[in-house]
């Protein structure tokens, strides 16, 4: 079997790296004035069309999102606006509290529990006397028989009347929306909500409202067929807080929030986490892939063919390490190999030594 022999030449090693080998390529010209005049006007006619219809949807938009008298919504700085800023939980049990004693007569939340409220606003006991100020009707027994019972903590809001046509016919023909997710139904969300709940006042000169409307310039049409919801003083707040119209509009609509996005803390908390991994991960991910891996994806090995005449076999492996575009010499193996009894050194390289049985290489630095 031949035999692997590892010698460092370094004068030998280094002339033949250092050998320049330049290859130019011709470089493809892709400016638009290459282009042939027919691809200019089409390209021409695509990006007027593009512009054009970008431009007429904005303003399609614009003109359906309001009309002249429709005020939008003020952007409020809310205190969980921020990304990495928490609901205010005082605020949810106020807003739970405003819900309970003014909205609930009108309006339904039917898919919140009240188990939702452990842990967020109200403890567990707490909301397990809330619970129980309501009456369920539940059933059958085992007599086949309907039952009212205490309400528990499975069980969802109760909902102000027992249909929509009831509700139709107790608002004047106007249906109450369910505020389970009223602040991602409305554009604006509770900076909508706040302006609806504090923005009624009167009709300016020459708008008339029908009997039984409220003007309000944030509402679409801008006639409304529920009255003013909230006032200074309108009920009082457990934790002493005045009840000023708009702290109870903020309260309410903080409570909104959540209602709509139980999720919120959690999600932000976790974003918070990613961008903590991100900055480990990241600079981490990068470092292997233009350092380490470059080094192994780069690998060039050249093959030299003896000279006429040579008789023997001399196997030299060159390992190249490309470093931000340019080629640096790593290391340089000159391999003496035996065959049939016979030893010999001459400069030629080849790629592949697997096929002469060897399978692993020992590389000496000649720095």
């Amino acid at each position: 079997m031949a035999a692997l022999r590892v010698v460092v030449l370094s004068g030998a090693g280094r002339a033949l790296l250092c050998t320049p080998k330049t290859t130019k390529a011709p470089r493809a010209n892709m400016s638009f004035a290459s282009l042939p005049r027919s691809k200019k006007v089409a390209l021409t006619t695509l990006g007027v069309l593009t512009t054009g219809g970008a431009g007429l949807a904005l303003m399609l938009q614009q003109s359906v999102k309001a009309s002249d008298l429709e005020l939008h919504p003020p952007n409020y700085p809310w205190t969980h606006s921020g990304m990495l800023s928490a609901l205010d939980h005082a605020s949810i049990r106020r807003g739970y509290q405003v819900y309970k004693q003014v909205c609930s007569a009108c309006h339904s939340m039917e898919y919140l529990a009240f188990r939702n409220l452990v842990g967020v606003s109200h403890t567990e006991a707490e909301v397990k006397v809330l619970a129980e100020e309501i009456e369920v009707v539940d059933g059958p027994d085992e007599s086949g028989e309907m039952f009212t019972r205490p309400g528990k903590l499975s069980d969802y809001f109760p909902k102000p009347y027992p249909n929509p046509e009831a509700a139709r016919v107790a608002n004047g023909g106007a249906l109450p929306p369910d505020l389970s997710y009223i602040v991602n139904a409305r554009h604006g969300g509770e900076d909508y909500v706040f302006s609806l709940l504090t923005g009624y006042c009167e009709p300016p000169a020459g708008v008339e409202v029908r009997e039984g409307l409220y003007y309000n310039p944030y509402f679409p049409g801008q006639a409304i067929g529920m009255a003013p919801p909230i006032y200074n003083e309108v009920l009082e707040f457990e934790d002493g807080t005045p009840a000023t119209m708009s702290q109870v509009a903020k309260d309410v609509c903080t409570f909104l929030r959540w209602a709509a996005e139980p999720e919120h803390d959690q999600r932000k908390r976790m974003g918070l986490k990613l961008l903590m991994g991100s900055a480990i991960l990241v600079p981490l991910v990068y470092y292997m892939k233009r350092h380490r891996w470059s080094v192994l994806k780069s690998r060039k090995i050249a093959y030299r063919p003896p000279k006429k005449g040579c008789k023997h076999n001399l196997y030299t492996v060159l390992l190249y390490k490309i470093n931000y575009g340019k080629k640096r010499p790593g290391c340089c193996l000159m391999v003496n190999l035996f065959f049939e009894g016979t030893h010999v050194l001459q400069p030629c390289a080849v790629v592949n030594l697997s096929r002469h049985g060897f399978s692993t290489l020992c590389c000496v630095n000649i720095e």
